[in-house]
C-alpha cells in the first residue's frame, strides 16, 4: 500500500479532536479555532485523516464526539480535556499524547486555558462516510 509507511510513522508519532460544524443546540468551536488537513485517505472501510488543529488561548473545540477513534499529539501548549460530567479527564502538555474513544457516550470538549495557542496533530480513524466529529449540546457544564 502506497501510504502504509506514512500512516505507520503518523500512528507512532501521533499515537484524539476536534472541530464540529454548527448545528442547533451544538456548541461550535471558539473564534479562531482552525484545522488543516494534512492527509486524507480511505483504506478499506476506514477513513483516515491527519489534521493539525490550533486553539487560541481561551478557546475550545466545542462539545462533540467521534464515530471512530482519535489519537493526538500536543505539539504546543496545554490542552485541558473535559468529559460530559463537566470534570477534567486529562491535562495534556506539549509532547503528550491523547486518545479519544469512539461513540456518543464519549462526549467531550478540549479547552485552551493557557496563554499560548494549543497546536495538536490528530489522527482520525473513522468509518467511511462519518464526519470528523459529531456536534453535541453542552451537557450542563458552566463553561463552553
Amino acid at each position: 500500500m502506497r501510504y502504509s509507511g506514512r500512516f505507520a510513522v503518523v500512528g507512532a508519532v501521533v499515537a484524539g479532536l476536534f472541530l464540529a460544524a454548527t448545528a442547533a443546540n451544538a456548541t461550535p468551536p471558539g473564534p479562531g479555532v482552525s484545522g488543516t488537513i494534512i492527509t486524507d485517505e480511505t483504506v478499506g472501510d476506514k477513513h483516515i485523516v491527519v489534521r493539525e488543529i490550533t486553539l487560541p488561548p481561551g478557546q475550545s473545540t466545542g462539545w462533540h464526539y467521534h464515530d471512530g477513534n482519535l489519537f493526538g499529539y500536543v505539539k504546543q501548549g496545554t490542552l485541558s480535556h473535559f468529559d460530559s460530567s463537566c470534570k477534567p479527564d486529562g491535562v495534556y502538555r506539549t509532547g503528550s499524547t491523547i486518545v479519544e474513544p469512539a461513540g456518543s457516550n464519549h462526549v467531550h470538549i478540549g479547552r485552551n486555558l493557557g496563554t499560548v495557542p494549543v497546536v495538536l496533530d490528530v489522527l482520525y480513524i473513522l468509518p467511511v462516510g462519518s464526519p470528523l466529529s459529531e456536534d453535541a449540546p453542552n451537557p450542563g457544564c458552566d463553561f463552553q
